[in-house]
């Protein structure tokens, strides 16, 4: 299930849920393209309840929806500030409670969500303190949650990229040179890696997408640069 805001073509962020169930069918899945905000609880419940209509349940959850806003204090208007918190912490938080029921149902539960390793180093938080609550909140959640859900045999764990990933995200993190970062299918195939492991023995883990690819023997990570032979950008919250 595709759950997003994403209903019409956007300059500045190219695709769509439809697109991207496209896509998904075109490689031999099958895909629910459904519109939500998850910042409303009645639109990620009732996602939900339609998703395990369709498919008859729930396996996995990626919490990949984030909001970013690399501004000072002075320069985060509220509005801002509430739709990081909305979306980035409080949504993942929404969505994993929500699809929690069902998960518990699964052979295999994994909850994955996309935030960094927890590092509470002022570095991290002066240039941007909003956005580095938002998406710290997010990997409390990882942290919290997997301990919670042990018994339950649901796995829940972080992943965060080694570099920048070429996306339009970019467009507002300032000196990001997309050249410099490798392409999604890094993130995408590392966060494959991680979910078919067992969730029994794979809970509470803050993975870094290169470390997972090196585990399951992937070292050449050259067919993943936007341009070989550039230097590599380390990404944000991690030296």
């Amino acid at each position: 299930m595709v759950a997003a805001k994403s209903t019409t073509e956007n300059s500045r962020l190219p695709g769509t849920i439809y697109s991207a169930a496209a896509a998904i069918e075109a490689a031999g899945g099958k895909a629910l393209p459904l519109p939500v905000d998850i910042r409303f609880d009645d639109q990620v419940r009732e996602a939900v309840q339609q998703s395990v209509n369709h498919f008859g349940g729930i396996d996995i959850l990626v919490n990949n929806a984030s909001a970013i806003s690399l501004t000072s204090t002075s320069e985060t208007p509220m509005k801002r500030f509430d739709l990081m918190m909305g979306v980035n912490l409080r949504g993942t938080y929404l969505c994993s409670q929500a699809c929690l029921s069902h998960l518990r149902n699964a052979e295999n539960p994994h909850i994955l969500t996309l935030s960094p390793p927890l590092d509470m180093q002022a570095k991290w938080f002066a240039p941007h303190a909003a956005y580095t609550i938002a998406k710290y909140g997010m990997s409390m959640c990882v942290l919290g949650m997997a301990e919670e859900f042990r018994p339950l045999g649901i796995a829940v764990n972080a992943l965060w990229p080694r570099t920048i990933i070429a996306t339009a995200a970019l467009q507002v993190i300032s000196g990001a040179q997309a050249n410099r970062g490798r392409t999604p299918e890094v993130v995408a195939e590392a966060a494959a890696h991680i979910l078919v492991r067992d969730s029994r023995i794979t809970t509470g883990n803050f993975f870094i997408d290169e470390e997972v690819l090196a585990q399951a023997g992937v070292t050449d990570l050259s067919r993943y640069a936007v341009s070989q032979g550039q230097p590599l950008q380390t990404d944000l919250f991690l030296d």
